[in-house]
C-alpha cells in the first residue's frame, strides 16, 4: 500500500518520465510481442525486418473518434468543425505517451488525426514488438511502396491542342450537357478534390476553376496539399518534393480533374460539371504511393490547412470539398492489407464527403474487384468503365463481388474507353485515355451537378447514391458472378447501370417539389 501512495503522490511529469523510460528499455528484437496486433504481411516481414531497407509502419491508436454529437448536427459547417475538434484532441492526447518514447529513441514519425495514427518512418522489429503489448496501440501495419501505376489504363495516348470539338461526346452520354441546358446547373457552389499524381493548375481547361486562382492573385493555402516529402519513386521527381504548388508528375492528375471542371472558356468542354471549382492533394511520386500518402490526403480533405501547415492545428474544415475522386488502388499483391482506408472513408461518410473511387483495371474475371478502397462496398460509391459509344462494359473493367467483403460491385459504370481530357503542358489525350480512372471522375462530376441544382441534398450521401444508382440507365450482362445473375439488378458488371446525370437531376427536383 506504502509503494502505492507513493507512486500516487508523484507529479504527473515525473511517472510520465519513469513510464517512458520503462517503455524505451523494452526496445529488445528478441523480446516477446503480440502478433495479433501486428498486420499479417508486416507480421511475415518480422524475421528479416531489421535488415529491410524500407522499415515504415503505421501504428493505429486504440482509442478513436466516435462523433456522436457531431453526427446529430444538420449543418455541414458546423457538423465538420465538431469533428475536427473531436478527432485532433483524442489524437493528441492518447499519442503523448507513444510519441515520447520515438522521440527518446531516435524515431522519425508523423502524426495523425484521421485516422488517430502515427507513421514511424524507421521503425525496428523490436519497436514493433513492444508497441504490439501496448493497450493503447489497436495495431500495427506495414506503410509499403505501392505502384498504383498499374491501375491506369492508357488508351492510344496522342496527345493535341484543342481539336475544335464544342463538348466531349462522354459528356453527352453521361448526360450532363442536357443538364446544362435544362436546368442551368453546371456545378456552381461545389468543391471536388483529387488526389492523384497532382494537377498542372495552369492549364488552360482548369485555371479559373482552381479555388485559388482570382483575378487578384494566387493563393494556394487550403486549396493545395503535397504528401509526398521524399523520394518513393525510382527517380527523382520533375516536381520535386513539398511542391508549395500544384504540380502533376504524371499526367493522371490532370487528366481525371480535367474530366471533373475542364472548360478553357474558349469552346472546348471536358468536364462534367464545368462551373465547379477543385481542389487537389498529390498522393504518388510518378505512381508510386503509400497508405500513408493516401491517408494523408483524405485527412487534408477533411480540413484543409495552409501549404506546410500543422493538421493537428490549423485546419479549417469549413474549407473541406464536397466530393472527392479516387482513380488508384492500393492492391494486396503490393502488400496493402486491405482495410487502411476503411476508418476515415466512413468519416468523410459522416461528415457529408462523398468519397468516388475507381473499381480497377483488373479485367474481366469475377471477384476482381480487389482493391482497397473499391473494395469496401458499404463505405465507397465504385465506379466500373462503359463504352459510351456502344454502352458495352470495358474488357479491363473490374467485376464483383467484393473479394474483400462479398458485396456486390461496382455500384455503376460511367464513359471510360477513349476519353478526351486535359493532360500537362495545356494540352489534351485528344484519342483519349481508357480506365475506370477515367470513369470515376464522370460521377465526381454528377454528384457536382446534383449538389449545384439540388443544394439541398448537399452532404447527403446515402440519398445521393440512393438516386444516382436508381437513374442509372438499366445493363444487363451475359456474366453471372458470386451467385448473382448477369440479368438481374444489380449485377456484379454493370451495378445499378451506366450513369445518367440528366436522370437523377430530373429526380431529384421531382422530389423536392422543382
Amino acid at each position: 500500500m506504502m509503494k502505492r501512495l507513493l507512486r500516487m503522490c508523484l507529479p504527473a511529469a515525473a511517472v510520465f518520465a519513469m513510464e517512458t523510460i520503462g517503455l524505451a528499455e523494452s526496445l529488445d528484437a528478441s523480446g516477446s510481442k503480440n502478433e495479433s496486433k501486428i498486420g499479417s504481411l508486416l507480421l511475415k516481414k518480422l524475421g528479416k525486418y531489421d535488415k529491410e531497407n524500407d522499415r515504415q509502419i503505421m501504428v493505429y491508436l486504440s482509442q478513436k473518434a466516435t462523433f456522436k454529437q457531431a453526427k446529430s448536427i444538420m449543418d455541414r459547417k458546423t457538423r465538420l468543425k465538431s469533428m475536427y475538434d473531436e478527432a485532433r484532441s483524442i489524437a493528441a492526447k492518447s499519442q503523448e505517451s507513444i510519441v515520447a518514447l520515438l522521440k527518446a529513441n531516435g524515431f522519425s514519425y508523423r502524426q495523425f488525426y484521421m485516422p488517430n495514427m502515427i507513421v514511424v518512418k524507421n521503425s525496428s522489429k523490436g519497436l514493433i514488438n513492444a508497441l504490439s503489448l501496448r493497450k493503447d496501440v489497436d495495431r500495427i501495419l506495414d506503410n509499403p511502396i505501392v505502384n498504383a501505376a498499374t491501375q491506369i489504363v492508357k488508351g492510344d495516348n496522342k496527345l493535341a491542342d484543342d481539336d475544335q470539338q464544342a463538348v466531349a461526346e462522354n459528356l453527352i452520354a453521361a448526360g450532363a450537357e442536357k443538364v446544362w441546358n435544362e436546368f442551368n446547373a453546371r456545378g456552381e457552389n461545389i468543391v471536388i478534390a483529387g488526389q492523384d499524381t497532382g494537377v498542372e493548375w495552369q492549364h488552360p481547361a482548369l485555371k479559373t476553376q482552381y479555388r485559388g486562382y482570382a483575378a487578384t492573385g494566387i493563393n494556394h493555402d487550403y486549396n493545395w496539399h503535397d504528401s509526398i516529402h521524399e523520394q518513393i519513386g525510382k527517380a527523382q521527381n520533375p516536381c520535386g518534393y513539398n511542391s508549395i504548388e500544384p504540380c502533376d508528375d504524371h499526367n493522371h492528375g490532370t487528366h481525371t480533374v480535367g474530366s471533373v471542371v475542364g472548360d478553357d472558356q474558349r469552346g472546348t468542354i471536358v468536364g462534367m460539371a464545368p462551373k465547379a471549382k477543385w481542389i487537389a492533394c498529390r498522393n504518388m511520386d510518378a505512381g508510386n504511393g503509400r497508405p500513408s500518402t493516401y491517408l494523408e490526403c483524405f485527412e487534408f480533405f477533411l480540413a484543409p490547412y495552409p501549404v506546410g501547415g500543422n493538421p493537428l492545428k490549423d485546419g479549417r474544415p469549413e474549407l473541406a470539398p464536397h466530393v472527392i475522386n479516387n482513380s488508384w488502388g492500393c492492391p494486396r499483391e503490393e502488400q496493402c492489407q486491405g482495410d487502411e482506408f476503411l476508418e476515415v472513408m466512413n468519416t468523410m461518410k459522416t461528415a457529408g464527403i462523398m468519397v468516388v473511387v475507381s473499381a480497377g483495371n483488373d479485367g474481366s474475371s469475377c471477384g476482381s474487384i480487389a482493391t482497397t478502397p473499391a473494395h469496401h462496398t458499404d463505405a465507397s460509391f465504385s465506379v466500373g468503365a462503359s463504352n459510351h459509344r456502344n454502352d458495352s462494359i470495358a474488357n479491363f473493367s473490374s467485376r464483383g463481388p467484393s473479394a474483400f467483403d462479398g458485396g456486390i460491385g461496382p455500384d455503376v459504370a460511367a464513359p471510360g474507353v477513349g476519353i478526351k481530357s486535359a493532360v500537362r503542358g495545356g494540352r489534351y489525350a485528344s484519342s483519349g485515355w481508357s480506365g475506370t480512372s477515367m470513369a470515376g471522375p464522370h460521377v465526381v462530376g454528377e454528384v457536382a451537378l446534383l449538389w449545384s441544382a439540388v443544394p439541398s441534398l448537399i452532404g447527403k450521401v446515402d440519398e445521393t447514391i440512393e438516386i444516382i444508382r436508381a437513374t442509372a440507365r438499366p445493363q444487363v450482362s451475359d456474366q453471372s458472378c458470386g451467385g448473382v445473375d448477369g440479368t438481374e439488378l444489380p449485377n456484379n458488371t454493370f451495378g445499378y447501370g451506366i450513369i445518367d446525370a440528366f436522370a437523377a437531376v430530373e429526380k431529384a427536383r421531382a422530389a423536392k417539389g422543382k
